[in-house]
Parts: C-alpha cells; structure tokens; sequence
C-alpha cells in the first residue's frame, strides 16, 4: 500500500529529482504541495507541470511568517485563475511565536487580515484549508468557524487540548509530523484525536532534532512513514490498518483521485 504526504513546501526542497525519486522507491503515491507566499505559489504551480511521479497536489496561500498585504490581491487572482487545479488553500493561518510579532498588535493584525481574506476565498471556491495556528489555536479556529469554512485542517497540531476538542468537535482535522515520535505536546494532541480526522505529513524541508537524543533528519517525503510509524507506536495500532485509514482521510480531504 502507498502512503500520502500531505503538506510539503516541494518548492523548496534542494536536489528535488533526487528526493522525488526517494520517494516514488518509498511508495509516496501522492504529495500535497504547500505554499508559502506569491511567488511560492507560482513556483509550485509551475513544478506540477514538471512532475508525472508522485502525484503532486497543489495548495497556494501565504504562511503568516510571509505576510504581505501588498501582495495578497495579486495572490488571490492567481488562486481564482488556477481555481480548476487546486486541491487546498494554504498554507495559511497565525503565528503569535514569531519575536517580531509576539508584542506587536500591529502584526497580529496584518496576519489576521491576510488569514481572513484567503479564508473566504477558500469558502466561496469550496477548498479545503490548511491552517497554521501555532500559539494562536484559538483565534485560528475561531476565525475559520467565523468564516464559515466547511474543510480545515489544522497543520502540525500540538496545541490547546480544549481547542482540539473543539476541532473534532465540528468535523474538522489536525496532521501530525514525525516529531510525534518524540514530543510530548504532539503526543498529547494526537492520542487525542479521532484518527478519521487526522492525516499525516512531513513538512519537509524541515529539520526534525529530537532534544532528549540531539538526533535530527532533515524531512523529506519519504519520511511520511515515519509519522505513521510514531503513531502506530503511539496508539499501539498495527501500521497498515492506520495507514488504510490515513489514506482515506487524505484523498477525501483533498479530493486525491
């Protein structure tokens, strides 16, 4: 059985034919490739051309690290225009952690802008969302259920256990990352969570380091397995049942055919 990373900045990968052959060898079938900004998004756009194996799966947005006002009315013609070949909106959401945005109102602001404006493109084009809410779960889940957004996933949940409650609560999802095999937030979370609402990724390029070991790898598709494998560890469930489940939730999700 093939498995699904569901979000990874493929446009920013280095030696990207090595990595996608790495792959395709480690049965990755499909890939849900994430933006970050503008020019991200027509970067990605043009490496789905590019790329017969895996199958790639294209989200456009602005990470709320990229937030540019300035850009965001040229961003959402590009998502209009390319409307017909996209499977998600994002990566897009808040980030209170930043230093330049933790005690500045202002910021907050621009971020919370940038989130609503895209959440109601996700809404009127009926597309999925992913969601960056890290330090900020709770306005990040009250701005989608304002919105009125019917599909979100909340990207490498490791937050408020009272808002992931909320999250399962009205159908939506979070994914998890292989950090789940070594962080107790994450674990938290995810033993939490309605495995029928849960999809697994990478985010690669990241670099994972476990603190506890000062062991680290530097994500790529391929170890989407060993996100399975943590929570199969984790939940004590065998690998291939969760996956024919992970599987699932990621093709209805985001409409993989």
């Amino acid at each position: 059985m093939g498995i699904i990373d569901t979000h990874c900045h493929l446009d920013q990968i280095e030696n990207l034919d090595d990595v996608l052959q790495r792959a395709t060898e480690a049965n990755v079938e499909a890939i849900v490739a994430i933006a970050m900004n503008l020019e991200s998004s027509k970067n990605i756009l043009a490496l789905k051309e590019k790329i017969q194996t895996p199958q790639i799966c294209i989200g456009l947005g602005m990470h709320p690290a990229e937030t540019n006002l300035d850009e965001l009315d040229e961003l959402k013609t590009l998502i209009y225009d390319n409307k017909d070949r996209l499977h998600a909106i994002g990566e897009i959401g808040l980030d209170y952690w930043y230093k330049w945005v933790r005690n500045d109102e202002a910021k907050k602001e621009e971020q919370r802008r940038a989130f609503r404006a895209l959440l109601e493109v996700a809404r009127d084009l009926d597309l999925p969302v992913v969601v960056h809410s890290r330090g900020a779960w709770q306005d990040a889940y009250d701005m989608v259920c304002d919105v009125g957004v019917k599909k979100c996933v909340f990207h490498w949940y490791d937050g408020s256990l009272s808002v992931l409650q909320n999250i399962m609560k009205d159908g939506y999802f979070v994914s998890t990352t292989p950090n789940l095999g070594y962080n107790a937030n994450a674990q938290a979370a995810i033993s939490q969570a309605n495995i029928k609402q849960l999809l697994i990724e990478t985010d690669s390029p990241v670099y994972f380091l476990n603190r506890k070991t000062d062991e680290g790898f530097k994500a790529e598709p391929k170890e989407v397995w060993r996100t399975l494998k943590a929570y199969a560890n984790l939940k004590n469930i065998n690998q291939q049942e969760a996956l024919a489940i992970f599987n699932a939730n990621a093709r209805s999700f985001f409409n993989i055919i």
